[in-house]
C-alpha cells in the first residue's frame, strides 16, 4: 500500500472560481493583520509549531519572517495589500529573535550554527529583513551566516548548507554582487564533496545519522539548491545521477509511485507512517525534481496524491504536509506537460485548502498555515508552479 486512506478525507464538491479564490486570498491577508498583536507580541504560534519552542515564533518556516515574506509575495503580485508596516515589523521581528530565539529546546541537540538555518534560525529572518528593508549592514550579517554554514552537519534544506545556498543565490540575483557568488560556490563545492559514491548525502540531524530523498532533509533537496548555479557539465551529471537514484528507490503500484524518506527503509518512515506530502513522499519528489524526474514517474507520482484525495485536519491545508503543498505536485505536473487537466486538479484542491483554512483558524504561517494557502491559491490563479523559497526566495 502507497498511503494509508484513513489519512484523507473526501474533495469538496465546491467548484473553482476565479472571483471567490481571490476574495479567499484576501480575506486571509486581512484576517493575518487582524491577528498581529504588536511589534512586540507579533502572530501567536500554533500549539503545533511551538512545539518544544516559544511564542511568538520568529523564523520562516512557521513564524513572523514567512508570514512577512508571503504577504510581500501577495502584495508584489497584486493578489492582496497588507495594511500592517512589513518593513517595521520585519525590523522588530529581527530585533525580538535576537533577545527571544524560537528554538526546539530540551528535546535533542541542534545542528550547529543553528543560526545559519535559512527556514529555522537568522539567515531566513535577515533575509526577510533585507528584502523589505535593505542595507548593507543586513548584508554583512546575512554573508556572514551563510559563510559560517558551511560546514554544518546537517547536509539539507532546513538546516544545512544547501539552505544557505539558496539564500546566496537570491542575494546574487537581487544584487549583482560578486560576494554573493563566491559565498556560493564555496558552500556548493563543500556541499558536493560530502556526496557519497551511491550519490546520497549523509545527514547528521537531531542526533541521527541517515541517508534521506526528501527535499528538506535529504537528496532533492541538496539537488534543487545546487543546480540552479552549477556549470552545464555538472549540473547535467547530478541530474541524470538522481533521476537513475528516483527510479531505483521509486515503489510502484496500480500505475501510482511514492518514494520512502529514507531510500533503504521502505515507505514507512522512523515512526511507521507512510507520507505522501511535500517533506515527504511523491509530492515532494514530483516538485523538487520535476524539470529532470522521468516523465512517466513523475505523473504517477503526481497522480497519487490526486487518488489519496485532500490530507485531513491533522495535517491541514498548508504547503508542507498539507493540501496545498500537494497541489504543487499537479502545478509541476501542468508546467512539465502543458495538460490542463493538471491544472484543473490543482484548482481543485486550493479550493479545498481555502476551505480548511476556514476550519482550522488562527495558523498563519507560511509553511504550516494560510499564508502558505494564499500563496498556492494566488499560483493556481496565475497557472504558476514556482513552489515557495525553494523555487524563488
Amino acid at each position: 500500500m502507497l498511503y494509508r486512506p484513513e489519512a484523507y478525507e473526501p474533495l469538496t464538491e465546491t467548484q473553482w472560481n476565479d472571483g471567490r479564490v481571490r476574495d479567499a486570498i484576501r480575506g486571509i491577508v486581512a484576517n493575518t493583520d487582524a491577528a498581529m498583536r504588536g511589534p512586540k507580541l507579533m502572530w501567536r504560534a500554533h500549539d503545533w509549531d511551538r512545539w518544544h519552542a516559544t511564542s511568538p515564533m520568529k523564523n520562516l518556516y512557521a513564524g513572523a519572517a514567512g508570514i512577512l515574506w508571503g504577504l510581500e509575495q501577495l502584495r508584489r503580485r497584486g493578489h492582496a495589500e497588507s495594511g500592517l508596516d512589513l518593513t517595521e515589523l520585519a525590523q522588530r521581528n529581527l530585533e525580538l529573535s535576537r533577545t527571544k530565539p524560537d528554538y526546539i529546546t530540551g528535546w535533542a541537540e541542534l545542528p550547529s550554527p543553528r543560526e545559519s538555518s535559512l527556514f529555522l534560525g537568522e539567515t531566513g529572518i535577515l533575509l526577510v529583513t533585507w528584502t523589505l528593508a535593505p542595507s548593507d549592514e543586513l548584508a554583512v550579517q546575512l554573508l556572514a551566516r551563510i559563510r559560517a554554514n558551511v560546514d554544518n552537519d546537517a547536509a539539507e534544506v532546513m538546516w544545512g548548507p544547501a539552505g544557505t545556498l539558496l539564500a546566496a543565490r537570491a542575494m546574487l540575483e537581487r544584487t549583482g554582487d560578486e560576494r554573493w557568488r563566491r559565498a556560493w560556490d564555496e558552500t556548493a563545492e563543500a556541499l558536493l564533496s560530502r556526496r557519497d559514491e551511491d550519490g546520497l548525502w549523509v545527514n547528521r540531524l537531531y542526533e541521527q545519522e541517515f541517508k534521506s530523498l526528501t527535499p528538506p532533509h535529504g537528496l532533492v533537496g541538496n539537488v534543487h539548491a545546487l543546480i540552479a548555479l552549477l556549470d552545464e557539465r555538472r549540473r547535467s551529471q547530478l541530474k541524470r545521477d538522481t533521476a537513475a537514484i528516483l527510479q531505483r528507490t521509486v515503489v510502484r503500484e496500480d500505475g501510482l509511485a511514492n518514494w520512502p524518506p529514507r531510500p533503504s527503509g521502505g515507505l514507512l518512515g522512523p515512526d511507521g507512517e507512510i507520507r505522501v506530502q511535500w517533506c515527504a513522499g511523491s509530492p515532494g519528489i514530483v516538485i523538487a525534481a520535476a524539470d529532470y524526474l522521468d516523465v512517466e514517474l513523475l505523473l504517477a507520482g503526481a497522480e497519487l496524491p490526486w487518488r489519496t484525495g485532500p490530507p485531513g485536519l491533522e495535517k491541514g491545508p498548508g504547503v508542507c504536509h498539507g493540501t496545498a503543498g500537494n497541489g504543487y505536485a499537479f502545478l509541476k505536473a501542468f508546467a512539465r506537460t502543458g495538460d490542463e487537466q493538471w491544472l484543473a486538479r490543482a484548482r481543485r484542491f486550493a479550493v479545498h485548502a481555502l476551505e480548511q483554512v476556514d476550519r482550522l483558524p488562527a495558523r498563519y504561517s507560511l509553511f504550516t498555515g494560510a499564508l502558505g494557502t494564499a500563496l498556492y491559491a494566488a499560483d493556481c490563479l496565475d497557472a504558476r508552479s514556482a513552489y515557495p523559497i525553494m523555487d524563488y526566495v
